[in-house]
């Protein structure tokens, strides 16, 4: 199952993430970086980059010493792994379209639900102080404007990271002239 949905995130079909038996070209590995135990997401990052994956059929043997580790412990791990790798995959040079988005939505609901209890208050006369929808549009005109501020704040983050350590956003493996 965890095979199936990774392939499906990440867009990089493999039956066995798992297996730690994997070759790569060296040009094309030199430049993934890992952190934490980001190692069963090598195919599908060397994959966005560019490499041409393909997966050969091992023969795994039976444990015969120590006990194993995994465990369903290992799959909250797995799956936050994986929104971060997705999220790097699709927003790692535009957080503000991850964060702006939404932002936008929940600030414009917030704004028309403003205008809405305006309208009850001001032109028919309702009382509006202790309706929940009064504390709904508060929350998320705040929560629009914190999501936003988010992606800004990545933006810059991301400029940041890149420009200052001269890393490219995307690297060329040969110009045809």
């Amino acid at each position: 199952m965890a095979n199936w949905l990774i392939s499906k995130v990440t867009g990089t079909e493999l039956h066995d993430y798992g297996c730690t038996l994997k070759a790569y070209r060296k040009d094309v590995i030199k430049h993934v970086r890992l952190y934490g135990e980001m190692h069963r997401f090598i195919p599908a990052i060397a994959s966005w980059a560019g490499a041409s994956i393909a997966e050969e059929v091992v023969e795994h043997h039976q444990r015969r010493f120590g006990k194993s580790k995994y465990g369903i412990g290992r799959t909250i791990r797995v799956i936050l792994d994986l929104i971060t790798v997705k999220f790097l995959q699709s927003f790692s040079t535009r957080p503000i379209h991850a964060f702006g988005s939404p932002g936008l939505i929940l600030g414009g609901a917030g704004f028309l639900i403003s205008l809405y209890l305006s309208y009850d208050k001001l032109i028919l006369g309702h009382q509006i102080g202790g309706r929940p929808l009064l504390l709904l549009a508060i929350l998320f005109i705040i929560l629009g404007a914190q999501l936003v501020v988010m992606g800004l704040l990545g933006e810059m983050l991301a400029r940041i990271y890149h420009e200052s350590q001269g890393k490219p956003i995307y690297t060329l493996k040969k110009v045809i002239r």
